[in-house]
């Protein structure tokens, strides 16, 4: 059974474009200088959705699925004589994503369109299969935004669906849009095989540095033969406007929380790093308005902005903090701890930063100790990171110890990349 992070741790060529013409840039977005960039869901329906024409459509989506005037995909879809949209699928968090992480919607009709949704969350292989043959799909449609970090599940909802989708025999199609920290490199530990779970299953980096079709254009080209025996059909649609340099902000395009706990875009670029805290008995910020960028727990004073400052990570300053978590590790609690400032996110290396928080955390707080069961092998990886910090690691010395590794990924990955 699939895990979440939560549980676990407590016509297109398969290159895929679309042509079409150039939407005009927005002169307000001009002026603060972004560029619009136009998802694969706006390509594809550019194209008058050539590519899902005579087939029976199933989409796997959440609350990202949106148009730049945040009308979500499925509605529009719907409405649209064009399609024959005739299931959802939702992963963890659900469909219109109410649930809290670790959670699902279950099996219903959404009350919008009439539609059949149905759960893909905890299920993968024959079970996800079935459920794909049950639905009557020719066609898989997957548009959900990502955040950039190995653990996050949409990733390998992904995988499971393209898995699934060769042992049903459907056809499938991803609609990319930007990994919102830019898709400039892969840093962080890679994945050993031996601690996969539905928080990794296969071996990329903590941060991987690519998009959702990137990532497709991988797991069919490497993995998902291995598990299914073949590769799937598999069409992609690329983004217009998006460089690999780009962050969230300059795509002009409106955010919507991939999850309850990821508010923002500031979110997301740390949490590729302090997430590996909820491998701990700190809390990592959920059930504050700030969830990933505060981090703490009771007993924790300013020892330790002060022990993470000295080790003079680029792009980040660290600021004593005082919180009381709404829910979750501490919860109605006042604890302390330190506020993340990212003050030159080009410099700001999120995995690195993530371990000299665990390793001064370690050294200032008698009371850390990593959560029963290890998880936190699950989030890193393997078991070493764990074991480095616990035998005295420095930060530097732990993050030497994956640059073979991490090395052997970027040259892998470099095959599937399709944006300059």
């Amino acid at each position: 059974m699939a895990l979440s992070r939560r549980v676990l741790l407590g016509g297109l060529a398969a290159t895929g474009a679309v042509t079409g013409a150039a939407a005009p840039a927005h002169a307000a977005l001009a002026a603060i200088g972004t560029r619009p960039v136009r998802t694969g869901f706006d390509r594809l329906r550019a194209d008058g959705y050539r590519l899902l024409d005579g087939q029976k459509v199933g989409i796997v989506t959440n609350p990202t699925g949106v148009t730049p005037d945040v009308h979500h995909i499925v509605d529009v879809l719907h409405a649209d004589d064009r399609v024959r949209l005739t299931a959802v699928f939702g992963p963890e968090h659900g469909f219109r994503g109410t649930a809290q992480a670790g959670g699902s919607q279950g099996r219903y009709d959404d009350p919008a369109t009439g539609l059949p949704v149905y759960d893909t969350y905890g299920k993968s292989g024959r079970e996800l299969a079935g459920i794909f043959t049950e639905s009557g799909v020719d066609t898989l449609v997957f548009d959900i935004q990502d955040v950039g970090a190995r653990f996050y599940t949409y990733i390998w909802t992904l995988y499971d669906c393209m898995v699934a989708a060769v042992l049903a025999g459907k056809r499938f199609v991803v609609l990319d849009r930007p990994n919102p920290v830019t898709g400039r490199a892969a840093t962080g530990p890679v994945l050993d095989k031996k601690y996969a779970s539905f928080v990794g299953r296969e071996p990329i980096s903590q941060a991987h540095g690519m998009t959702a079709l990137e990532l497709a254009l991988l797991f069919n080209g490497e993995f998902v033969p291995r598990a299914a025996g073949r590769p799937v059909e598999l069409a992609t649609v690329a983004m217009t406007g998006w460089r690999r340099a780009d962050f969230f902000d300059a795509t002009g395009l409106p955010w919507v929380p991939p999850s309850p706990n990821m508010p923002t875009p500031d979110t997301a670029l740390v949490y590729s790093g302090t997430c590996l805290f909820e491998g701990t008995n700190l809390s990592e910020g959920r059930g504050t308005t700030r969830p990933f960028e505060l981090l703490g727990a009771d007993g924790i004073d300013a020892r330790w902005a002060a022990a993470a400052g000295e080790l003079d990570l680029p792009g980040v300053h660290f600021r004593e903090a005082y919180f009381a978590p709404t829910f979750s590790k501490f919860q109605g609690k006042t604890i302390g701890g330190v506020q993340l400032h990212v003050h030159d996110r080009a410099a700001f290396d999120p995995v690195r930063t993530g371990i000299g928080l665990l390793v001064t955390a370690r050294r200032i707080w008698s009371g850390f100790a990593w959560l029963p069961g290890h998880g936190i092998d699950h989030l890193t990886g393997s078991a070493t990171v764990r074991t480095m910090i616990d035998a005295g690691a420095g930060t530097d010395e732990v993050v030497d110890h994956w640059q073979e590794e991490l090395r052997r990924f970027r040259r892998l990955r470099r095959r599937y990349l399709r944006y300059a």
